[in-house]
Parts: C-alpha cells; sequence; structure tokens
C-alpha cells in the first residue's frame, strides 16, 4: 500500500484528496494535516467522514510526515509547499504540490502575479508540470509534481491539440472561464458568503488573474513560442464545475483553406483518442458542468464559425477532482506505476 500524507486536508481539495484515497484499492492516508484544526477529529471538520475516518488532525511537520509515507500532498495556499520542501525531504518522498509554487518556470513571472518571494527556486527547474495527459512519460520520475491549477487544467487541454497542430493563432486566443464557488477555497470571505454570490455571476482577476500566466506557459510549449492570451474567469453560484469557452482564428493550410470540423475532430483526436478521461463530444453537443461533476473527466467539443473565420472551443470539468484532487490522484498513480484510473474510475454523480 502507498502511505500518503495530506497537508492541507481540511480545505476542500485536501478533502477531495481524502474521500479518493478512501477509496483507492492501493493507498492509504497516514496523515491529515490541518494547521487550523489539530488534534481535532478529521470527521469533525466534514460529517461525510463520520464513522469512516476516525484519525485526528496532524500538523504541517513536512520533515516528520516523510520518514513516515511513500507521497506527500500540499493542498496548500501559495508559498507554504515552498517553504517546507528541502532536499532530505526529497531523498524520502514524491511531492504532489496542490499550489502554483512550482507551475511556473521563471521565478520572477511567480513572484510578480503572486506577490511573494519563493522559498526554494532551486526546485523549479525539476519540477514537472502535471498535467498527466500531456506530460505522463516526464511525471513518471519527478521528485516533485506541480499540480495544474483547475482554470488551467481545463483551459489548456481544450485549445492543446490545436494549438500544437497549428490550427489557430495562439495570440488571438480568448478564454472566458467559469467556476462554482468552491474554487475560491474554505476560508471565510465576505465576497464568497451566500448573499454575496447567490443569484448572480461576476468577472474577476479581469486582466490579471494568476492563472494567466500558466495557461500562456504551457500553451507557449505546444504553440514552440512564447504567447499572450486574454483570460477572464468568472464565479458562479454553483457548488463545483468549471466551463471554460475560448475563441481563437483558424490558420489558413497550405492550400490557402480554412480548417473545417474534419480537420478539427482529427487533430483532437490525434491527441486524445486514447486518453480515459478525456472525451470529445459529438458534433452539435456541448459541455455541461453537470455531466463532469464529481469525477476526473474532461468533455470537449467544438464549433466553427464560418462567418468570422474563427473557432469556439468548449471545455468542463470538476474543479475539485480534474481541477484538483483527481489529477492529483492521477499524478500519484503515474509516479508508483499504477492504472492512471485507479480510485478515479467511476461515473460522474447526477443530480
Amino acid at each position: 500500500m502507498i502511505k500518503v500524507g495530506i497537508i492541507g486536508a481540511t480545505g476542500y481539495a485536501g478533502a477531495e484528496i481524502a474521500r479518493l484515497i478512501y477509496g483507492h484499492p492501493e493507498a492509504e492516508i497516514v496523515w491529515y494535516g490541518s494547521r487550523s484544526y489539530i488534534d481535532e477529529r478529521f470527521s469533525s471538520v466534514y460529517g461525510n467522514f463520520f464513522n469512516i475516518v476516525d484519525a485526528k488532525c496532524l500538523d504541517d511537520n513536512m520533515d516528520e510526515l516523510a520518514d513516515k509515507v511513500d507521497v506527500i500532498f500540499t493542498a496548500t495556499p501559495q508559498g507554504l509547499c515552498a517553504g517546507l520542501v528541502n532536499e532530505d525531504i526529497l531523498k524520502k518522498v514524491k511531492i504532489i504540490d496542490l499550489s502554483a509554487d512550482f507551475r511556473l518556470k521563471n521565478v520572477e513571472i511567480y513572484e510578480k502575479w503572486y506577490g511573494i518571494e519563493h522559498k526554494s527556486p532551486q526546485y523549479i527547474k525539476e519540477a514537472v508540470y502535471g498535467l498527466c495527459e500531456i506530460n505522463r512519460n516526464e511525471i513518471k520520475n519527478a521528485r516533485i509534481v506541480a499540480n495544474p491549477g483547475c482554470y488551467t487544467t481545463c483551459s489548456i487541454l481544450t485549445a492543446y491539440p490545436l494549438v500544437k497542430e497549428k490550427l489557430i493563432d495562439p495570440n488571438t486566443l480568448i478564454v472566458d472561464a467559469l467556476s462554482g464557488t468552491s474554487g475560491a477555497g474554505r476560508g471565510a470571505k465576505t465576497a464568497n458568503l451566500f448573499c454575496e454570490v447567490n443569484e448572480s455571476v461576476k468577472p474577476y482577476g479581469v486582466a490579471n488573474h494568476r492563472h494567466t500566466p500558466e495557461i500562456e506557459e504551457q500553451l507557449g510549449y505546444a504553440a514552440d513560442a512564447d504567447i499572450t492570451i486574454n483570460f477572464t474567469p468568472h464565479l458562479i453560484p454553483m457548488n463545483r464545475g468549471i466551463l471554460a469557452t475560448e475563441y481563437a482564428s483558424l490558420v489558413k493550410k497550405a492550400d490557402g483553406s480554412l480548417p473545417d470540423a474534419a480537420d478539427i475532430r482529427a487533430a483532437y483526436e490525434k491527441y486524445y483518442k486514447d486518453e480515459k478521461f478525456i472525451r470529445l463530444l459529438p458534433d452539435g453537443v456541448y459541455p455541461e458542468t453537470r455531466w463532469v461533476e464529481t469525477s476526473n473527466y474532461v468533455d470537449i467539443s467544438f464549433k466553427i464559425d464560418e462567418r468570422t473565420g474563427r473557432i469556439i472551443l468548449m471545455g468542463a470539468i470538476d474543479n475539485l477532482v480534474k481541477g484538483a484532487a483527481g489529477q492529483a490522484v492521477q499524478n500519484m498513480n503515474i509516479l508508483f506505476g499504477l492504472d492512471e484510473a485507479m480510485g478515479l474510475d467511476f461515473v460522474p454523480a447526477f443530480p
């Protein structure tokens, strides 16, 4: 059995990792770390674990934890993992970090967008960006896996094949994305109170959201060039889910014509045909968050607008599963040579 420790177990993503690992046949949790609830039973924080998990929450002592587990999930705010990790720890365990500490390869960009000093920049280069469907070969031998953000997972996977095949101009890419309120975390904030979000939709982080450079960096690798995009997130009054609607100009083919639907579908199938968790929907069927809720699936569709020469791309995920905990467990499975779908192979819940 893979012994698992979670630092940040009482946040939404940490609790979702706990739920998924509980049902995993080859892993068990031995450390529920939570600075806010030390010595309190995990099930008293999350009543859905009552009579299922009897363990008490422990602290975030990563040095002690590294002697007791095989892998540590850090579902914590930016800066914590980078401030705790060291060479002695990395010699003992694998780290799957759900924060942004190791996602960006340029420390100056990280510090600019996140407004904090990076505490361990020496590990940035070796950390592997844990977008499983794209980087699984690199993930296999990683010591640190930088688990992607929720908006970025949906935005990147929706556009990646078309950028890679140069069917769209990535510098014309506009991403409008909507997220349920769990994406803002469990911390008490006035802006996330029921009365503040119910019966309303609002944009935020306009032109300066922290996931922007992450999307640009990863799609830039696909384009083999630096790119600049527009990314605007929106908060919507539901618990879970992300829907990304993306717009880009099509690139003419060698014969001067624009790609058609067959060209676009062929590109998606080239990269995703054998991917368990990516579902390319039939023509005329568009993603809905309700059909991926509580699951690790990504639903993707597209529509060519012949009038404008542009394409509309659409993707949907559960922000807490494929956008956080599920992808983290998928990364764990890759690290330990298991079937990627182990512990994640279940039907989305509805209603």
